[in-house]
């Protein structure tokens, strides 16, 4: 691939597209300032508003969210994993039925591997613009989002209406739901009651990484962070490895999907048959499938970057081995 070909496969961190409105809460006070980003695939947004960088499947969806302080992300859950990292700020990722079942905070690098079949919210508890990297297994995310009943009576009270067809209505600007379209519908009490409500103690030993063990982990080879052998054992689609100055090697390697490149701290050269690229924190580097490359900090300092790769196991519900 020549290097301006390869260019079409990078998203860089000051050319990503925002979507205010892409789901069910953006007209809710608390939720109404958060953006959406959709790097790769289509994910789950709602809205027709929203860009999708790059549409060439996966296996997996790569995401963003970003937040000013104070702001809030609805609880909701997908059918498929949901994993975020925080590239910039300081978040508190909430989950269960109203958002009480338990909580933790997360600095920039820490991942968590959210456990599927809970409804899960987070919010920027920093002092300025923060930014958390998502993965969400499977080339349709699932096929949308649930909403916590409370979350659907909420943005019907600010005038946006979500239908069974996954498609938002905004009723403050005169839209309404077509003709043989419902509302979306709210789970029944008998189906949320089966939902279960894990508490911290039992979510955080199995689904969040720290940053700083990853770096010490990762100082002679790659940290396999999420897989079925990772440091939260996982088989969600796709696999995650964090990789950092002293693991990252010169030598190429390729793979028989494509494989994404997320830089997390420094700037780091790729190299094919063919050309190079730099990246910064916040791009997102996708590699086609069978080119042989490698990826290498290109700077002085502090250096760590997240790999992620599908492995052809079906995108589901959250292992445990």
């Amino acid at each position: 691939m020549t290097p301006a070909e390869m260019e079409t496969r990078i998203v860089r961190y000051g050319d990503l597209q925002p979507c205010k409105t892409a789901f069910i809460d953006a007209h809710t006070p608390g939720s109404d300032q958060k953006e959406n980003f959709t790097i790769i695939g289509g994910g789950v947004s709602e809205s027709p508003d929203q860009h999708v960088h790059i549409g060439i499947p996966h296996g997996f969806n790569i995401g963003a969210a970003g937040q000013p302080p104070k702001c809030r992300n609805s609880l909701h859950d997908h059918h498929t994993a949901e994993a975020f990292f925080v590239l910039k700020g300081r978040w508190r990722f909430f989950w269960g039925r109203y958002g009480d079942a338990g909580e933790v905070t997360l600095e920039e690098g820490d991942i968590f591997n959210i456990p599927t079949g809970i409804f899960r919210g987070f919010e920027n508890i920093g002092t300025d613009y923060g930014m958390i990297m998502a993965i969400l297994g499977g080339d349709d995310a699932g096929g949308g989002v649930m909403w916590a009943p409370q979350v659907i009576q909420d943005a019907a009270e600010h005038g946006l209406v979500l239908g069974e067809d996954g498609k938002l209505y905004d009723t403050k600007r005169q839209q309404k739901l077509p003709a043989g379209v419902a509302p979306m519908a709210v789970m029944s009490d008998a189906e949320l009651a089966k939902r279960p409500e894990p508490t911290t103690r039992d979510v955080l030993p199995n689904h969040v990484a720290r940053y700083l063990d990853m770096m010490a982990l990762a100082d002679r080879k790659p940290v396999k962070v999420i897989g079925e052998q990772g440091l939260l054992r996982d088989k969600p689609g796709f696999e995650v490895d964090f990789i950092t100055r002293g693991s990252a090697t010169a030598a190429k390697h390729m793979h028989k999907m494509p494989s994404v490149l997320m830089p997390m701290r420094g700037h780091w050269r790729v190299d094919w048959d063919g050309g190079s690229a730099t990246l910064a924190p916040g791009d997102t580097m996708s590699v086609p499938e069978n080119v042989a490359h490698s990826a290498v900090p290109s700077m002085t300092g502090e250096a760590s970057l997240y790999h992620i790769v599908a492995t052809g196991d079906p995108a589901g519900l959250t292992w445990q081995g």
